[in-house]
């Protein structure tokens, strides 16, 4: 990965959204924060950013598209809107893609929905002639055609890590620091998943896997189970699953991640350790708060 500079804390600041990106280790936290760490180097993000981040990721290994795709996608992002969802933006561009109605990417609800944003970018970026090759900031201009060309190869580095960490290529890559969930108060039982448990599942369908996950028995429907197979890349995909359950637990009331032998436990402080009750390779368990 490229080099961050950690010797002196760096803020990447964006005119239009503020600060997006810390690079060092002894920046302060503020308040709950999400971290995408590969080999030694580190960029961190608030909550709501690490959710959007999830869904910009998490769509392109659903797509089988190549992790650089997803390096793109994050690094326009981040140029764009700083990994928010805006109701504004130069002349009617909207959302996470800064996309404008007028240019025919939709009706102004659908660019602001990121599922649907996130599609409509790789939609254009796989018609972009060799663009796993291309300079980011050449792929991102093909399919955005910006005032600012050259912008989004000054987030590269950034997007590198949350693009590893979130594809599941740097297992344990991505954690979160959050507070505990408000509780609903809404349970399933072991034919019917809890409230948070089914938009969980399907958010996951419509943005990581389509794999279809089992309700863990006695658990109140707060569980779900979700089996990817054998060898090595049903590991990686079971990292990516659970890389997108860490980054979203703040929209989604997750409180625990286990992926294979290790797990994320919000109530532990949210740093990745071994398992209690270790799963098989392959597999990714998701607890949500009641």
């Amino acid at each position: 990965m490229v080099g961050l500079g950690a010797a002196t804390a760096t803020v990447v600041a964006l005119a239009a959204a503020g600060v997006w990106l810390t690079r060092d280790d002894d920046a302060p936290v503020l308040r709950e924060r999400c971290r995408a760490t590969v080999a030694g180097e580190s960029t961190s993000m608030s909550p709501e950013q690490a959710g959007n981040a999830a869904t910009v990721v998490g769509i392109s290994v659903l797509r089988g598209l190549p992790a650089r795709a997803a390096t793109i996608g994050i690094a326009t992002v981040v140029q764009e809107s700083g990994l928010r969802n805006l109701d504004h933006g130069d002349r009617d561009s909207l959302g996470l893609f800064q996309q404008r109605p007028s240019q025919d990417w939709g009706t102004p609800e659908q660019v602001q929905d990121p599922v649907y944003a996130t599609n409509a970018f790789y939609d254009a970026l796989v018609e972009v002639d060799g663009y796993r090759d291309l300079e980011v900031t050449v792929a991102a201009q093909r399919v955005q055609r910006s005032a600012f060309p050259e912008a989004y190869g000054d987030h590269e580095a950034e997007a590198r890590l949350v693009a590893s960490a979130l594809t599941g290529w740097t297992p344990a890559g991505f954690t979160c620091r959050l507070r505990e969930p408000e509780a609903l108060g809404a349970l399933g039982d072991d034919a019917t998943p809890s409230l948070r448990a089914q938009r969980v599942r399907e958010a996951v369908a419509q943005q990581v896997s389509a794999v279809e996950p089992q309700l863990v028995a006695g658990e109140n429907g707060l569980v779900l189970e979700y089996a990817l197979g054998d060898g090595e890349e049903a590991v990686r995909l079971a990292w990516a699953l659970g890389g997108w359950a860490v980054a979203s637990a703040e929209g989604y009331g997750v409180t625990e991640v286990v992926v294979g032998s290790s797990a994320w436990v919000r109530a532990d402080g949210g740093a990745w350790a071994d398992a209690v009750e270790p799963l098989p390779a392959g597999t990714v368990r998701v607890r949500v708060s009641a």
